[in-house]
């Protein structure tokens, strides 16, 4: 069984103390790559770093929307030069945040509304012209990310991304769906509560699924209120695949098929076999 976790922060101090065994459990767990996004400069780097340090890893290259007033001239230079690097598979993740620019106590520098828009546009004008696609953080924006996205598409050939750990209802899939983006589906599709998620899994072509962890983040059940970490994906397969009513087997190896198709310089097939996947508890 081969999965892909295309979207896991590896960098994150979260994981300072036992990097090596997370790597490691997610090979035995049957992950065949990962992606770590950047979400500033300092991340971007590590991400390549790491791309360098484990052949499963893959990076991409962004500024998170939160921190979108530090890219500027000589930051958007440094993102494209990056982004040469042959394991560097898209430029992400960036998007829009409606919800922390209006945390009051929030503690730090958050970037306003239009810091964020304008470089939000600034990096997709970047992954057009490398065309990578891009991995979208979209936190309570939906509308305005998917009319930039949508223009954005509109403006090119082959400009193509994810919506990031989806929390859009069906119109908002079926709006991305037909602009050519794929849905990635994270922990929370596992929670009780999450009927709306799962109704967005039913509907979805599987050739448009992507399976997440987002780690150390939206750990899934049964190991939720833990840091999440990539062989905790497995979950999320399985839980694609009781909604849909197939094979955890099946679901892996659509999205894997899936992860090449949007990320053209993954290369599944230079990794060791995977162990299969444990039995474990099911969700």
């Amino acid at each position: 069984m081969e999965i892909v976790d295309t979207h896991a922060h590896l960098d994150f101090r979260a994981f300072d103390g036992d990097r090596e065994a997370v790597v490691a459990r997610a090979v035995e767990a049957g992950l065949v790559a990962i992606i770590n996004p950047g979400t500033d400069l300092e991340s971007s780097r590590a991400a390549v770093a790491l791309a360098e340090r484990y052949p499963h890893v893959y990076a991409a290259v962004g500024i998170h929307p939160t921190s979108a007033h530090l890219l500027d001239d000589e930051a958007l230079a440094e993102l494209r030069r990056l982004a040469a690097h042959p394991k560097v598979v898209a430029i992400g993740e960036i998007g829009l945040d409606d919800y922390w620019p209006r945390v009051p106590d929030r503690g730090w520098r958050c970037a306003t509304p239009e810091e964020q828009h304008r470089a939000f546009q600034a990096q997709l004008d970047l992954a057009a012209d490398l065309d990578l696609p891009v991995i979208i953080h979209d936190r309570e924006a939906h509308d305005a990310v998917l009319t930039l996205l949508e223009a954005w598409v509109r403006g090119g050939e082959g400009r193509r991304g994810v919506l990031h750990s989806f929390s859009g209802d069906e119109a908002m899939a079926r709006r991305a769906v037909e602009m050519g983006f794929y849905i990635g589906i994270t922990g929370p599709v596992t929670f009780k509560k999450a009927e709306g998620l799962r109704r967005v899994v039913a509907t979805v072509p599987m050739a448009r699924l992507l399976v997440e962890t987002d780690a150390p983040f939206l750990t899934p059940h049964p190991y939720r209120g833990r840091r999440n970490e990539p062989a905790h994906v497995r979950f999320v397969v399985r839980q694609i695949a009781e909604v849909r009513g197939v094979s955890p087997e099946t679901v892996a190896s659509q999205t894997t098929r899936n992860a090449t198709t949007l990320f053209s310089r993954l290369r599944v097939e230079t990794f060791h076999p995977p162990a299969p996947m444990s039995a474990g508890p099911r969700s």
